[in-house]
Formats: structure tokens, sequence, C-alpha cells
């Protein structure tokens, strides 16, 4: 393999963590620099055609606008719906009935809501809501992001709809699901456990709620595997992530009843069921339109998409790439209908709701041009050969250790792209491939793909970017990927040993 191909292939990946981890460049800037480094690198160094650039500069954007950046608005203004109807305070209290535990409050909002919205909906929903909801909680920014970007982790291997696993078998050519999704849930199990600690951990950091931590991240995290594995064996690699979450809102909501304190000095507050149905009514709509229109309901989804479709087909030099926008299925779009009812429910007028639209598409200005540049770069990187070529490096240089690190090529894959499903379209053949020469199980190394690229979504510079997005911290993208960093890395660690000595 030649030298030179793999330095310059890598020197985007290394630039980007540069320039955002150690000289802490705001996540706009820093995307930018390293999309122009990279057309100099394809151009120069990969001999890719300036045409084939334009070509993938217009793809990516359009990949960026649909359906992520239309995700983050429509996210972003259901908080400020929220906030414009003074609801927020309602779903404050509604928390603080669970539970004043804030440990009980966090793992509630990410592992659970975050963990149901990315089985459901998937690219972005997951971080970006959980994450907005925290802060109107009262949470910090900065810890907002980080912990919804670490429950966004485990859930997307079967997230949305199990869409990963699916990809990955037909790259492989494997057509046993229930197989693979059992070796995904098995690789996954002791991040099911850690996870859950890690989030409440963070919450609740003093020695003396130790013992309470560990033990309710393994009863969630128990209860996560065995219905993640039940569901992969008996119903389908479509409800894992779905069914794992809601089993996990209903233990931790038990969890924070029989373990709530009462407050003797306390004044006691309720709250009529209408109104704390009329202050749900934005995320429980939301909630509705993105069930109804799941693969679940696939003869709803079908027909919706039958008559809202418009493909946008760009083609070069006999290749053709397609941008599918489904406007009745489309994840902001059901965002911004069930925010927009919801709004109108709570007592907002159609002229209110439209100016919080506008205010919520100016304030993520610096969003746009960090998601858009970075959706480029990975196209470019992908469409030029650098992609491959990092992973077939990565392969070869670890020679008969290669289990230990088929997690990092995914997760490598999640990192460049912001997606678990990308990352097993780029790296399923070279993982199934590698294993053959080895004398290993393709299924067992697509798994390790699938995985990897769950702990990729946790540094994965376009989740970042949604998470800043939603606390509202543009511009301090590096200072939460350190924080991220030796999370994710202890992640692929873990899923790495899982693959080198149970395979």
């Amino acid at each position: 393999m030649n030298v030179l191909n793999i330095i310059l292939a890598v020197t985007p990946v290394v630039l980007l963590i540069v320039l955002l981890g150690f000289l802490k460049v705001s996540g706009d800037k820093s995307a930018f620099i390293t999309l122009f480094t990279t057309i100099l690198i394809a151009g120069f160094g990969f001999k890719f055609s300036a045409e084939s650039i334009a070509f993938s500069l217009i793809y990516g954007t359009l990949k960026a606008i649909f359906p992520i950046i239309l995700i983050i608005i429509t996210a972003i203004y259901s908080y400020n719906v929220l906030v414009f109807t003074k609801k927020m305070e309602v779903l404050k209290f509604q928390f603080s009935t669970i539970s004043t535990d804030k440990t009980i409050q966090v793992l509630l909002l990410t592992w659970g809501f975050g963990g149901l919205l990315e089985g459901m909906a998937g690219f972005g929903t997951a971080v970006a809501i959980p994450a907005a909801i925290l802060m109107g909680l009262g949470y910090k920014p900065l810890f907002s992001a980080l912990v919804s970007l670490l429950s966004n982790s485990v859930p997307t291997a079967f997230g949305a709809v199990g869409v990963p696993v699916k990809a990955i078998a037909v790259e492989i050519g494997y057509d046993n699901l229930t197989g693979l999704g059992s070796e995904v849930v098995f690789q996954l199990m002791p991040l099911m456990l850690i996870i859950p600690f890690i989030i409440v951990t963070l919450t609740d950091s003093s020695l003396k709620s130790l013992p309470k931590n560990i033990a309710l991240s393994v009863v969630v995290g128990t209860v996560s595997i065995a219905v993640q594995y039940f569901s992969v064996r008996y119903i389908g690699v479509e409800t894992p992530a779905i069914l794992g979450s809601i089993a996990s809102i209903i233990v931790i909501v038990i969890w924070g009843k029989v373990t709530a304190k009462t407050d003797a000095n306390s004044t006691l507050e309720t709250k009529t069921n209408a109104v704390i149905l009329n202050a749900w009514s934005v995320y429980g709509l939301i909630l509705f339109f993105i069930i109804v229109t799941s693969p679940l309901f696939d003869f709803i989804r079908t027909f919706l998409q039958a008559i809202s479709a418009t493909p946008i087909t760009l083609s070069l030099k006999g290749v053709e790439k397609t941008v599918k926008i489904f406007w009745l299925t489309d994840g902001g779009v059901l965002i911004f209908l069930g925010t927009f009812l919801g709004g109108l429910l709570q007592g907002a007028t159609i002229k209110e709701l439209f100016i919080v639209l506008w205010k919520s598409i100016v304030q993520l200005k610096k969003t746009y041009v960090t998601v858009i540049s970075l959706i480029i770069l990975s196209t470019i990187m992908d469409f030029s050969g650098m992609i491959p070529v990092l992973g077939l490096a990565l392969a070869t240089a670890t020679g008969t250790f290669y289990p230990l690190f088929a997690p990092a090529i995914g997760c490598l894959g999640a990192f460049l792209t912001g997606s678990d499903t990308s990352s097993n379209i780029l790296f399923g053949k070279l993982q199934a491939t590698v294993a053959k020469q080895i004398g290993a199980e393709p299924s067992w190394f697509a798994a390790a793909n699938t995985v990897g690229a769950t702990g990729g979504k946790i540094i994965s510079p376009q989740s970042i970017a949604i998470a800043t997005s939603a606390c509202g911290q543009q511009g301090k993208e590096g200072e939460i990927m350190k924080k991220a960093l030796p999370y994710a890395l202890f992640y692929i660690i873990v899923a790495g040993l899982m693959v080198y000595f149970f395979g």
C-alpha cells in the first residue's frame, strides 16, 4: 500500500481533531479549514477531478440539509416553542414528581427518551431533543451536550429501526439478520452496563452515591440487554432499540418513584392531567408522527412516501447519486408538524409560531457551516477513496491482532460520516474480507463494525455540532470533543476486547 496515500488520507482526520480539540478553533472554522484541506488533498493527491469535487459539493450539501440540518432546526424549534408557551415549566414539574434525584432525571431523558428517539428516527434527534430539554431543566450546557452524546451510542446499533444492521448484512451478503443482531447485542452487553453508569456518575460523582449509581446502572443495563436480546431473537432487528428504551423508561420511572424522598416541609403542588398532557403535546405529537410513519407501520410509510417523494438525481461520468426527500415521512418535517400543532394546542398563534421558527433558524447560522462542511468532507473522502485507504491500512497494520481493532474501523467510519449506517456501508466488505483471510466469521466482524460505529458517534463532529446547537454552545465543539474523547476511547477498547476474546 502506498505510504504517501495513507499519510494524505489521515491528514484531514488529524487536522480536524487538532483544530477542534487542541487549538480550540470553533466548529464552523475547523470544519471549513479541514474541508478546504481535504479538497486540495483529493485533487492533487488522489487525482480527484474538479468536476468530481463540484459533484461532491452539491451532493454533500443536499445530504446535509436533508435530513440533518432540517432535524437540527426543528428540534431546536420544538424546545423554543415550549419555552415560549411556558410549558417547559410544567415539564420541569413533571420530572420533579417522578424524582428530584438528578441521576433519575438525566438517565430518563438521555438513555430512555433519547434511546427511544434514536430507535424511531435517528439522524440527530436523540442528541438534539434530550440536550435541549436538559438545558430547560437547568442543567449546564456542556454537561447536557456530553451526556446526550454518551447516551447516543449503544442505541444507534439498531436505530433507526434496524437500518445499520440491515445495511451491513446487505454489504457482506448475509441473510441471517437474527444471528447478526444477536452478535451485536452480545458485543454491546458490557457497554449497556457501563454507559448508564458513566451518565449517572457524571450527574452525581459523590462517593456516597456510588452504591446507588452502581445498582441503578446494573438494573437498567440488565433490562436493556434482556429486552434487546429478546427483541432480536423473537421480533426482529427493527425493534431492539425501541423496546429496550421503553423498558428502560419504565424501570427508571419505577426506580424513581420507589426511591423518592418526601420532604415533610415542602408544600405539595399538583397539576391536572389536562395541564400535563397539554405540556407534553409537542413531544407527544412528534413521537406519534414518528411511530406511525416508521417501518413498523410499513403500509402507511410506503403510501406516504409514494405520494410525497422528491428525488434529486445527480450524474457524473455515468455515476448517479440520488437524494430522496420524502416530505411526509422526513424526520425534520415530522418534528415541525408535531411542534406546530402542539404549539397551537398550547395557546400560541400561527404568527407567533412562525416568529419562533425564524428565530430558531437564525440562531443556528454557524451550525449550517459546520454540518455542511463536514458532510461534504466525508463525501469527498469517500468518493476519492481516502476512507477505504484508511480502513485497509488499519487492517493491514494490526495483523493477527486485527480482532482487537475491528471496532476501531467502525468507529473511524462513524467519526468521519456521523452515521453508523454509513460506516457499515463503507467498511462492511472490508471487515468480511479480513475475517475470511484470518479464518473468522464475517458476521462477527460485521457486528464489530456496527458496535465500533456506535462508539464513533460519541465523538463524531457532526453529532457534536448537533449537541452544541441544541445547547447554544456553538464555538465550543472542541471543548466537548476533549471531554468526550476519553469515554469514546474506553468504549472502543471494551468493544475490541469483546471481539478479540469471544470471537
